[in-house]
């Protein structure tokens, strides 16, 4: 049954991005700002599915940490929830991914809509600095820059692996640098159409302001996200534990 309800949402999560993508076309002639009401719209749709056909909710903790104006944003990267959930809770985010989406027929669209950064791989220091001129561009703006710090989705039991991109846009860009830690991973694994009913946790953790050193800011992030993460993990499997006892 749960592999059902799963392949079930994967159908409709498919069949929803495709509906937004051709319905809401109109919105690329229209204001940047623009899009971001689509994305609204299927996240939320998304976060309905998700309740009513897997049994997976969601709770945000640490709303109030989010500072208004410019900002970093460096969240834990585990599924694919993040990426349509995170942008919802910002004024007006700009994401740095990987420039291969941009490719993608008519989402690519959308993401060159919204101003979206991307990154070369492979070609490290061109990247970085085409990366971090777009990012103190879109920051002077008043927008707040999305970044994974590791880069891809990673199981909540891998180890971490933090890059220093994430440092250096720090370094470079003079502004608050928001951490997020959570728990998506464990409900919604990468690699995987099979999803655990339960909740999803998000905390918002405390800025960091600017002006630290790099190195210090770069050891002082993964810290905290990660002891916030393994937190909200032990939280969601001690609550497994208890509705399903050996």
């Amino acid at each position: 049954m749960l592999l059902l309800r799963s392949l079930a949402f994967n159908l409709c999560f498919y069949l929803n991005t495709i509906i937004h993508l051709l319905v809401y076309l109109p919105v690329l002639l229209l204001p940047r700002r623009t899009v971001w009401t689509v994305v609204r719209t299927w996240s939320a749709i998304n976060h309905w599915l998700l309740r009513v056909l897997c049994g997976i909710d969601f709770e945000i903790r640490g709303i109030e940490h989010i500072p208004s104006g410019p900002l970093l944003v460096a969240s834990k990267h585990q599924s694919a929830w993040e990426t349509f959930t995170l942008p919802t809770l910002f004024d007006d985010p700009v994401f740095i991914l990987k420039r291969e989406l941009m490719w993608l027929p008519f989402f690519g669209w959308y993401l060159a809509k919204s101003k979206t950064i991307p990154v070369q791989r492979g070609a490290r220091k061109v990247a970085l600095a085409a990366v971090t001129e777009r990012a103190k561009i879109e920051i002077s703006r008043g927008r707040q820059i999305l970044i994974f710090p590791e880069g891809t989705r990673r199981s909540p039991e891998a180890e971490p692996a933090y890059k220093y991109g994430v440092a250096h846009l720090y370094s470079k860009l003079g502004v608050p640098c928001l951490p997020i830690a959570l728990n998506s991973g464990f409900y919604w694994p990468r690699r995987t159409w099979r999803l655990r009913p339960g909740t999803i946790r998000v905390e918002i953790l405390d800025p960091i302001p600017p002006g630290l050193d790099p190195q210090a800011f770069l050891a002082r992030l993964q810290h905290e996200i990660e002891t916030a993460s393994a937190r909200l993990l032990a939280e969601g499997r001690a609550k497994r534990a208890r509705q399903n006892p050996a």
